[in-house]
Order: structure tokens, then C-alpha cells, then sequence
């Protein structure tokens, strides 16, 4: 009997779907629209902060859906092909360990909640300013920081004892404080913020973006994601190691009065 073949592309389903949807919308944007209809649906669904401004000077407005919704329909919009590339690197890399730990429902709240907080991260920061941003690119970090809990574990996908595939992403995740000990991920915690200051700060052009890079989107998506990965993970966490109870050698259990 031949063993099963392994799969070239060994991507969940959800995830391909949700890059297919992505790479949709943007060929939908950028062929089929004119400037005047790209403009009025980015007045639609990209995120600005203005927005909120004016509903604490005229509370809301007679239709105040974009108030809503555009905390996660931002996501789904980009500049520009490479915007969109970058984007859909990353979201292959670290999309699947979390949609496989998560299923899929889970797996895409999950990305709406990061999409949002990241949302809420750029509002505090450019409250009242026009500042409108769009992409997935927070969303993606809270995939990156969950991914951080759990694949290093002992067992886990990057583990050095890694189990069969399918169990390694329901390893344990890792507590906060126990992660934060491990030099893997304090290394990839120091090169993921120096490099979203970096180029936040504008010292270096990031591929794909004209305007400014949301960065302030990007750390509170991730924080978000760090967070508030345990609400959504489905792997219970393992419990404490119980100490081994020893009861006192006696003199017939000595072994060297025998």
C-alpha cells in the first residue's frame, strides 16, 4: 500500500479564500472602477479617523454605517499591487498555523477583531485627523503575534520535537510570562517593532507604500492579537505539572538495608 502523497500546497482552505477575495477586490478596483467611483468607495470603507471627530462635534450622522463598519472593511482595500503582495506574503506565512488551530470561524473573527483594534490603535493616535488608511497589514500582524504563542513550543510547528502536523498546532500555547523568556521570540518581538518604527518613523520607503505607513495600525493589531489570542484559541491550556508525591523511605523500603 503506497503511503499518501503530501500536498504540494498544504494551505487551509479559509485562508486561500480570503487571498483569493483579497486579490479580487483589488483587480476589481484597479480595472473596473473609474478614479470618481475608487474615490467614493474609499469614502466608504477606508478608515479615517475624521469620521469620529465630527460625531463628537454633531453626534452621528443620518447614515452612520461607514462609522461601523469600515473598523474592518479597510482591510480589504490596497494602494497598489505590491501593497497587495507584501500583504498576501505575510498572510500565507502566517495564516495557516492559526487557521488550523482556530477553524475557520474562529480564524476569520479573529482576523476581523486585529483588523479593528488596529483600526482603533490609528483613531487614537490621528483623532480628527483626515489620515484615511486601508489594508490588511494589522490583521496580519494579530496573526503574526498569535502564531508567536504557540509555534515554538515543545511539539509545536518550529519546535525542535515536533509531533505529527496536525498535532503540532494544538500544542499548548505558551503563558505571556513564559513566552517572553524565550530568546526565539524576544528576537523576532525586537526586529518585528524595530523594523515598524523604522519605517514608521519614514527613515526607510516600505515596498508598496506611497503614503504613510499606518504603523500605529500595525502594533495595535499585533497587541491585539498577542493579547487576545487565548478568547479565541480552542486548545485548552495544559495544567501545571503535578509534583511527584514521594512518601518517606522506610526501613524495609531502603534498598540498602536489603
Amino acid at each position: 500500500m503506497n503511503p499518501p502523497r503530501e500536498r504540494i500546497f498544504n494551505v487551509p482552505g479559509v485562508v486561500v479564500a480570503l487571498t483569493a477575495l483579497l486579490l479580487a477586490i483589488h483587480l476589481i478596483l484597479a480595472f473596473l472602477l473609474t478614479d470618481e467611483q475608487f474615490s467614493y468607495l474609499l469614502s466608504l470603507f477606508a478608515f479615517s479617523p475624521e469620521r469620529y471627530a465630527e460625531i463628537v462635534r454633531r453626534g452621528l450622522p443620518s447614515w452612520w454605517g461607514p462609522q461601523i463598519w469600515t473598523f474592518v472593511s479597510y482591510a480589504f482595500i490596497h494602494a497598489d499591487f505590491n501593497h497587495l503582495f507584501f500583504n498576501l506574503v505575510w498572510l500565507l506565512a502566517f495564516g495557516p498555523p492559526i487557521a488550523r488551530r482556530f477553524g475557520w470561524p474562529r480564524f476569520l473573527v479573529f482576523c476581523a477583531a486585529t483588523a479593528a483594534a488596529g483600526a482603533l490603535a490609528h483613531l487614537i493616535v490621528h483623532f480628527g485627523e483626515f489620515a484615511p488608511m486601508i489594508g490588511a497589514s494589522a490583521a496580519i500582524s494579530g496573526l503574526m503575534a498569535a502564531a508567536m504563542r504557540f509555534v515554538f513550543q515543545r511539539g509545536g510547528p518550529l519546535g525542535l520535537l515536533g509531533r505529527g502536523e496536525e498535532e503540532s498546532y494544538r500544542v499548548p500555547a505558551a503563558p505571556l510570562t513564559g513566552m517572553l523568556r524565550d530568546p526565539r521570540v524576544l528576537a523576532f518581538l525586537a526586529v518585528w517593532f524595530g523594523v515598524n518604527i523604522i519605517f514608521g518613523m519614514g527613515a526607510v520607503a516600505i515596498p508598496g507604500a506611497e503614503g504613510n505607513v499606518a504603523w500605529e495600525a500595525h502594533i495595535g493589531g499585533f497587541l491585539a492579537g498577542l493579547l487576545g489570542f487565548s478568547l479565541f484559541d480552542p486548545v485548552r491550556a495544559a495544567p501545571p505539572a503535578a509534583e511527584e508525591e514521594s512518601s518517606p523511605i522506610t526501613a524495609d523500603d531502603d534498598p540498602s538495608r536489603q
